[in-house]
Protein backbone atom coordinates (compact mmCIF):
# COMPACT_ATOMS: atom_id res chain seq x y z
CA UNK A 1 0.00 0.00 0.00
CA UNK A 2 1.93 2.98 -0.63
CA UNK A 3 0.52 6.79 1.22
CA UNK A 4 -0.93 9.32 -1.39
CA UNK A 5 1.24 12.17 -1.81
CA UNK A 6 0.80 15.77 -1.51
CA UNK A 7 2.55 16.24 -4.77
CA UNK A 8 -0.13 14.20 -6.82
CA UNK A 9 -2.29 16.99 -7.47
CA UNK A 10 -2.69 17.97 -10.81
CA UNK A 11 -2.09 21.34 -11.16
CA UNK A 12 1.67 20.00 -9.51
CA UNK A 13 3.61 19.48 -12.18
CA UNK A 14 7.22 18.53 -11.77
CA UNK A 15 7.48 18.48 -7.90
CA UNK A 16 9.10 14.99 -7.95
CA UNK A 17 12.39 16.40 -6.57
CA UNK A 18 10.79 18.25 -3.44
CA UNK A 19 8.74 15.02 -2.75
CA UNK A 20 12.03 13.01 -2.83
CA UNK A 21 13.85 15.70 -0.75
CA UNK A 22 11.46 15.72 1.90
CA UNK A 23 11.90 11.78 2.34
CA UNK A 24 15.47 12.28 1.99
CA UNK A 25 15.02 14.29 5.28
CA UNK A 26 12.46 12.67 7.32
CA UNK A 27 14.91 9.67 7.14
CA UNK A 28 18.09 11.94 8.44
CA UNK A 29 16.16 13.47 11.07
CA UNK A 30 16.29 11.10 14.00
CA UNK A 31 20.27 11.81 14.89
CA UNK A 32 20.74 14.48 17.16
CA UNK A 33 24.60 14.62 17.55
CA UNK A 34 25.92 17.19 17.42
CA UNK A 35 23.25 19.34 18.27
CA UNK A 36 22.59 22.71 15.59
CA UNK A 37 20.88 26.19 15.73
CA UNK A 38 19.29 27.53 12.46
CA UNK A 39 18.97 31.35 12.76
CA UNK A 40 17.72 34.06 10.74
CA UNK A 41 20.64 37.18 10.57
CA UNK A 42 18.67 40.11 9.59
CA UNK A 43 19.87 42.10 6.24
CA UNK A 44 21.81 45.33 7.26
CA UNK A 45 23.40 47.86 4.96
CA UNK A 46 26.49 46.27 4.12
CA UNK A 47 25.14 42.49 4.01
CA UNK A 48 21.97 40.67 2.82
CA UNK A 49 19.80 38.78 4.90
CA UNK A 50 21.77 35.26 5.56
CA UNK A 51 20.84 32.00 7.62
CA UNK A 52 23.02 30.61 9.84
CA UNK A 53 23.55 27.51 10.73
CA UNK A 54 25.54 27.10 14.38
CA UNK A 55 26.88 23.56 15.28
CA UNK A 56 28.09 22.33 18.82
CA UNK A 57 31.40 20.72 17.95
CA UNK A 58 33.32 21.02 20.79
CA UNK A 59 36.47 19.12 20.87
CA UNK A 60 36.50 19.09 17.14
CA UNK A 61 39.81 21.15 15.95
CA UNK A 62 39.71 22.86 12.20
CA UNK A 63 41.42 19.99 10.53
CA UNK A 64 39.00 17.69 12.21
CA UNK A 65 36.22 19.42 10.29
CA UNK A 66 35.63 19.15 6.75
CA UNK A 67 32.34 21.47 4.90
CA UNK A 68 31.40 20.15 1.55
CA UNK A 69 28.87 21.24 -0.72
CA UNK A 70 27.58 18.10 -2.63
CA UNK A 71 25.11 19.44 -5.56
CA UNK A 72 22.25 20.76 -3.73
CA UNK A 73 23.26 19.82 0.14
CA UNK A 74 25.48 21.31 2.96
CA UNK A 75 27.39 18.49 4.58
CA UNK A 76 29.52 18.72 7.41
CA UNK A 77 31.54 15.89 8.93
CA UNK A 78 34.11 15.97 11.76
CA UNK A 79 36.51 12.42 12.63
CA UNK A 80 38.15 12.28 15.43
CA UNK A 81 40.80 9.84 16.23
CA UNK A 82 41.24 7.81 19.35
CA UNK A 83 44.32 8.63 21.37
CA UNK A 84 45.31 4.95 22.16
CA UNK A 85 47.92 6.62 24.86
CA UNK A 86 45.80 8.35 27.06
CA UNK A 87 44.60 6.26 30.13
CA UNK A 88 41.12 7.25 31.59
CA UNK A 89 39.87 6.86 35.25
CA UNK A 90 36.45 8.13 33.75
CA UNK A 91 35.34 8.88 29.74
CA UNK A 92 32.61 10.99 29.72
CA UNK A 93 33.66 12.62 26.04
CA UNK A 94 34.04 10.05 23.62
CA UNK A 95 35.77 10.64 20.00
CA UNK A 96 32.97 9.95 17.68
CA UNK A 97 32.36 10.85 14.11
CA UNK A 98 29.61 12.58 12.54
CA UNK A 99 28.03 13.38 9.37
CA UNK A 100 25.24 16.48 9.34
CA UNK A 101 23.56 17.11 6.43
CA UNK A 102 21.46 20.44 5.14
CA UNK A 103 19.42 20.25 1.90
CA UNK A 104 19.99 23.71 0.23
CA UNK A 105 17.13 25.37 -2.12
CA UNK A 106 17.88 26.00 -5.84
CA UNK A 107 20.17 29.30 -5.79
CA UNK A 108 21.00 29.17 -1.68
CA UNK A 109 25.44 30.31 -1.84
CA UNK A 110 27.37 29.48 1.23
CA UNK A 111 28.93 32.34 2.00
CA UNK A 112 31.57 30.98 4.53
CA UNK A 113 32.32 28.73 7.96
CA UNK A 114 33.93 29.76 10.94
CA UNK A 115 34.99 27.80 14.02
CA UNK A 116 34.97 29.80 17.42
CA UNK A 117 35.05 28.33 21.23
CA UNK A 118 33.60 25.08 19.80
CA UNK A 119 30.88 26.14 17.66
CA UNK A 120 31.22 26.10 13.97
CA UNK A 121 28.88 28.39 12.04
CA UNK A 122 28.17 28.49 8.63
CA UNK A 123 26.76 31.29 6.52
CA UNK A 124 24.22 31.37 3.65
CA UNK A 125 22.95 33.53 1.21
CA UNK A 126 19.74 33.47 -1.22
CA UNK A 127 20.42 35.75 -3.96
CA UNK A 128 17.30 37.64 -4.81
CA UNK A 129 15.12 35.83 -7.49
CA UNK A 130 14.71 37.64 -10.49
CA UNK A 131 11.01 38.47 -10.80
CA UNK A 132 10.03 36.62 -14.78
CA UNK A 133 6.87 37.37 -16.64
CA UNK A 134 6.78 36.26 -20.28
CA UNK A 135 3.76 36.45 -22.55
CA UNK A 136 3.36 32.93 -24.16
CA UNK A 137 2.70 33.13 -28.21
CA UNK A 138 -0.08 30.76 -28.99
CA UNK A 139 -0.26 29.33 -32.41
CA UNK A 140 -2.84 28.84 -34.84
CA UNK A 141 -2.78 25.43 -36.52
CA UNK A 142 -5.72 25.60 -39.17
Amino acid sequence: MTRPSPFGHPFLLGFDEIEQALDRVSKAANDGYPPYNIERVPRTENEPERLRITLAVAGFTRDQLDVMLEENQLVVRGRQVEDRERHYLHRGIAARQFQRAFLLADGMEVLGADLSNGLLSIDLVRPEPERVVRKIAIAARD
